[in-house]
C-alpha cells in the first residue's frame, strides 16, 4: 500500500532539487532522496565528467549525497541509463536524422522523471515523486481533474517542459518550488545549510551533452555523418552547398558556411532529400503550424476551436492564437501575429493566461 506521507525526490545535486527536498521535510513528509544515473559519454574527458552541471557528474552525485545527509533523509543513487537511452537519447538521435529539432528535456520529464522514477517510488511505498521544477499543480473539484499553473517566479517557470504529463502522473507529483517568487529566494534557503549548493549555476540546456557540441555527440553515438547537399530557395533553385543537414536548425542565420551578400536564414530542412531551404528575413515567419502527439490537461480532447496563447519554444513569449482540431490527434494553430522560426520537432505549448492547457509536437 502506498504511503501518502512518503515522497521520493529526484536529487540532481543542484539548488532547486535540494530546496524541494528540504521544504518537503519541513512540511512533515517522509522524504527519500534519489539521484538518477542517466548517461555517461566515455568519449568526454574526466574534466567534463567531474565538473558541475553534468547530470551524471561525480561531483553532482556527491553533492546530492551530502545535502541529503544534512537535511536528514536517506539517499540512493539508482541506475536509469537504459530507459534514458531508449526514451531520450535514441529519440534525440532519430529526430535529428529526420531533420527535426528535438526537445530532450520534455521527453525526459515524461518518460524518466515522472514515469520510471514514479514507478520506482511506488516500489519504495511512496505515493509521490517530487522535483525542483518551477510550476504549480492543484486539484480542481468541479472538473475532478488536476490542473497546472505557471510558477510565481515567472522568469523561471517550467510549465512548457511538463505539458504532456497525464492525470495519473499529476496525481502523484509534488512541486514545492511553484510558490517561490524568485530563484534568489530559493538560493537563500539553500544557503542556510549548504553555501556551496546555493551558489551553483543553473543546469545547462542539454544535460547529457556537457560540452554543448550536439553534432559531435550525434556522430559519437549514432551512424550520423556529414553528407553534403544543396542549399535551395522556396522554388527549389540551388543556392550553394551545405555541410550536412544535422548542422542546421530552422531560424539559423550564422554558420551556414556560405555567404550570399545578404542575410539568409534556414526556413526548412528536408533530411530525406538532403536539402536545406533558405530564405530572407520575412520568410522565416509563419502565421500557422500543425502539431500532433497532443496532450491536454483540463480536458481529454479538443473538439472545437479554442482561443488561447501558445509558446513555440521554451524562451518564447506566449502569443495569441486559435486552435482548430485536425483529424484524430492534430491541431492547426493560427496565430494573430506571425511567429519567427516555427521549428518541426519542437513543442508548441498552450496557455489560458497562467493556466497550462497542454501542447503537442510541431509537425
Amino acid at each position: 500500500m502506498l504511503d501518502k506521507n512518503r515522497v521520493v525526490v529526484g536529487m540532481s545535486g543542484g539548488v532547486d532539487s535540494t530546496v524541494a527536498a528540504y521544504k518537503l521535510k519541513q512540511m512533515g513528509y517522509e522524504v527519500i532522496g534519489v539521484n538518477m544515473r542517466l548517461w555517461q559519454d566515455d568519449f568526454l574527458s574526466e574534466e567534463h565528467f567531474m565538473k558541475d552541471g553534468g547530470c551524471c557528474s561525480l561531483s553532482s552525485v556527491e553533492d546530492a549525497r551530502r545535502v541529503c545527509e544534512q537535511i536528514g533523509i536517506p539517499f540512493y543513487a539508482l541506475d536509469f541509463k537504459t530507459v534514458f537511452k531508449e526514451t531520450v537519447v535514441d529519440y534525440f538521435i532519430e529526430e535529428y536524422k529526420h531533420g527535426r529539432t528535438p526537445n530532450p528535456c520534455i521527453a525526459c520529464n515524461k518518460f524518466v522523471k515522472f514515469d520510471a522514477l514514479l514507478e520506482k517510488a511506488h516500489q519504495l511505498g511512496a505515493y509521490y515523486v517530487a522535483t525542483g521544477h518551477y510550476a504549480k499543480i492543484r486539484f480542481d473539484e468541479p472538473s475532478a481533474r488536476y490542473l497546472v499553473e505557471q510558477s510565481n517566479a515567472v522568469q523561471k517557470d517550467q510549465t512548457y517542459a511538463i505539458y504532456n504529463l497525464t492525470q495519473h502522473q499529476l496525481a502523484h507529483i509534488l512541486m514545492p518550488l511553484g510558490d517561490f517568487e524568485s530563484k534568489e529566494a530559493v538560493r537563500e534557503i539553500a544557503a542556510q545549510f549548504d553555501v556551496q549548493i546555493s551558489q551553483k549555476s543553473d543546469s545547462q540546456e542539454i544535460c547529457f551533452v556537457p560540452d554543448q557540441d550536439y553534432v559531435g555527440f550525434l556522430k559519437r553515438n549514432s551512424d550520423i555523418r556529414d553528407r553534403k547537399g544543396d542549399f535551395v530557395d522556396r522554388e527549389g533553385n540551388v543556392l550553394g552547398t551545405h555541410s550536412g543537414v544535422v548542422n542546421f536548425t530552422v531560424g539559423q542565420r550564422k554558420g551556414l558556411g556560405v555567404t550570399f551578400g545578404k542575410p539568409m536564414y534556414v526556413i526548412g530542412i528536408d533530411a530525406e532529400c538532403n536539402r536545406v531551404t533558405l530564405g530572407e528575413g520575412q520568410e522565416v515567419f509563419s502565421q500557422s503550424l500543425i502539431a500532433d502527439t497532443l496532450n491536454f490537461i483540463p480536458f481529454d480532447k479538443l473538439t472545437e476551436s479554442y482561443r488561447c496563447e501558445a509558446k513555440i519554444r521554451y524562451s518564447a513569449k506566449p502569443a495569441a492564437c486559435i486552435l482548430y482540431p485536425v483529424g484524430e490527434d492534430a491541431v492547426k494553430v493560427v496565430f494573430d501575429e506571425p511567429q519567427r522560426a516555427v521549428t518541426p520537432g519542437q513543442a508548441v505549448v498552450f496557455y489560458n493566461q497562467r493556466e497550462l492547457i497542454g501542447g503537442g509536437t510541431i509537425k
